[in-house]
């Protein structure tokens, strides 16, 4: 198979210009890059939209299934932008392969940055859980405005599901890692909001901004570098928490191997990764219903069904 190629090496930063911004620019909006996510693509979209999400770009990476009709369906047409995004970039003399992600969140910036005060760079299978206010805006009140907030993967595994169960992500997961700031290349990372304006170096989960460099602050306003975010003092959740769904099953964890990578040099390096990433989630798992919790005190609607959260569930 093609994916199995040596590859040289990927281009995973790039510079970009900051956009002006308008004057009437409002609001968060989330830019998404996505391949057949049509079984949970709706309830990521409504819960964000219903924690204050004001606008979706969505990257679409050649998706055969429902994906986009069922975003546009979830939060409103009128609130999705749609960009094909199919393909791959590579510089000429050097043959490196650009980052597909990376190329999509510099477009985002420079295409409609300009409208918002913050934009958040996540993936479908992550969600932005206020753990203060009701909206992602609110809980970043702490930051005052900061142009670069970084937020800790807290990682979700398969919370014992053998197959896919019915019913939400959000109602059946409520299982993750006990410790965010676990060294694990794999378990430990970042993803970010930034204030669009601002960012001049862009990559997945690092952004450089024109007025503050390579600073960054957690949900609570503790400021540093990037590397120092991996010091314990850095870790926060206290006012938003990033929730990574990054298993579910294990009949999907298979399925998540069999589709292999566009990066990966054999599948069983695919499967080792994977399969490594979810034994380090699990090894020390802890209970987590602030999800939960959160979705039932503001009737947050999901489009399906939450069972009750058994009683035996901790709170954290």
């Amino acid at each position: 198979m093609a994916w199995f190629r040596k590859r040289k090496s990927l281009i995973k930063v790039v510079s970009v210009s900051p956009p002006l911004p308008r004057s009437d620019r409002d609001g968060i909006a989330i830019a998404v890059c996505v391949r057949n996510e049509g079984a949970y693509i709706a309830e990521w979209a409504m819960f964000h939209q219903a924690v204050g999400v004001r606008h979706f770009i969505v990257y679409d990476n050649g998706s055969t299934d429902s994906t986009v009709d069922a975003i546009r369906k979830a939060v409103g047409s009128a609130q999705v932008t749609i960009i094909p995004w199919a393909g791959q970039v590579r510089a000429t003399k050097s043959e490196q392969l650009l980052d597909g992600q990376v190329f999509a969140f510099a477009h985002a910036i420079l295409n409609f940055g300009d409208q918002f005060k913050r934009m958040a760079f996540i993936d479908a299978d992550e969600f932005l859980l206020p753990r203060q206010g009701a909206t992602i805006e609110e809980s970043l009140a702490a930051t005052e405005d900061f142009p670069n907030v970084s937020l800790p993967w807290h990682m979700f595994g398969t919370s014992g599901h053998k197959s896919k169960p019915e019913g939400p992500v959000l109602g059946n997961y409520t299982r993750r890692s006990a410790d965010p700031m676990s060294r694990h290349e794999h378990v430990m990372n970042f993803k970010c909001i930034v204030d669009p304006c601002e960012v001049c170096e862009v990559s997945v989960h690092q952004f450089k901004t024109r007025t503050y460099g390579e600073l960054t602050s957690n949900d609570a306003g503790y400021r540093t570098t990037r590397d120092g975010r991996k010091d314990r003092r850095f870790y926060s959740n206290s006012n938003l928490q990033l929730n990574h769904y990054y298993s579910k099953s294990h009949e999907e964890v298979a399925e998540k191997i069999g589709r292999g990578s566009n990066y990966a040099v054999t599948s069983q390096e695919v499967t080792n990764r994977i399969l490594s990433t979810l034994n380090s989630i699990e090894q020390d798992e802890v209970q987590d219903r602030a999800m939960l919790d959160f979705v039932s005190k503001h009737t947050v609607s999901l489009g399906q069904e939450m069972a009750a959260p058994s009683g035996d569930d901790l709170r954290v």
